[in-house]
């Protein structure tokens, strides 16, 4: 059905092809997606992005983010009509050097994350943003073509939005391995492993259910149970009180916000912090 729906798809790119630049994980992905979809795709590095771009209909900037006006300047001269970039917290003024010499302007940031180069990108929300009308319609044409889902995302909001991407991906990880070396701490072993049932539950819950999905001893509203946490993290690893105490006073926010009756029960965890 996905293939049969993206045949249905009007094609910009019916006469010319899409140049990926950059070979790492998100270009390779894209690209991949991009000729299972048909259309006619080219991949290339940075360092030879300007002779790949004569004669393209369009060109995607898989590159970090630092590397995007660079990369952009060097192209402009053979710029085609179309050019983006798959930053989620940059905005289109970094393609000034295409946009300048009379290109438009996209952006098109997969809400995702990406093991290696060639993860599947169906049904993956995407960030979309265009210079004028002309480039918003590529860009959702792109997506949907990739078998993803786009959304708009305001350009002065695109920060935020990636501030809460990497909450909820990038920082993941961190809590998550933070969670790991505190049991390996305790000696016991394939830590991972043994959290990886609950971290999974625990996504999958809050997917089901939102803030609802919260447990544990502040949603039952058992201080002692806190206090103890944090003095045991003081003796075992002290480096992660102030990451406890941070996530423990959001956890309250959030309790408190599920229910008027709960809003007005007395703070469970009470930081000492100076």
């Amino acid at each position: 059905m996905r293939e049969l729906e993206r045949e249905s798809l009007p094609s910009p790119l019916s006469a010319t092809s899409l140049v990926v630049v950059g070979r790492g994980r998100v270009g390779g992905s894209l690209a991949r997606a991009a000729e299972l979809a048909g259309i006619e795709v080219r991949v290339t590095s940075a360092d030879r992005a300007a002779e790949a771009a004569k004669g393209a209909g369009a060109a995607l900037l898989c590159v970090p983010d630092e590397a995007i006006g660079e990369v952009c300047a060097r192209i402009a001269p053979f710029s085609p009509p179309l050019v983006g970039h798959v930053s989620g917290a940059t905005q289109l003024d970094a393609l000034s050097p295409a946009t300048e010499n009379g290109a438009r302007a996209f952006s098109l940031h997969p809400l995702q994350t990406f093991a290696d180069e060639s993860a599947p990108v169906d049904g993956t929300p995407a960030a979309i943003a265009g210079s004028d009308e002309a480039a918003l319609s590529f860009a959702r044409w792109l997506a949907e073509a990739l078998g993803m889902r786009p959304f708009e995302v305001p350009e002065e909001s695109r920060a935020a939005y990636h501030a809460a991407a990497a909450i909820s991906s990038n920082l993941l990880v961190a809590l998550e391995e933070s969670a790991a070396q505190l049991v390996e701490r305790l000696g016991i072993e394939d830590a991972r492993e043994l959290l990886t049932p609950l971290v999974l539950r625990t996504a999958a819950n809050w997917a089901e259910r939102g803030p609802a999905a919260l447990t544990g001893p502040i949603a039952r509203g058992d201080r002692a149970t806190v206090e103890r946490h944090r003095a045991v993290l003081a003796e075992t690893a002290p480096e992660l009180v102030p990451i406890y105490d941070a996530l423990a006073e959001r956890a309250e926010a959030v309790m408190r916000g599920g229910s008027a009756g709960e809003a007005e029960k007395p703070p469970v965890h009470r930081s000492v912090r100076a």
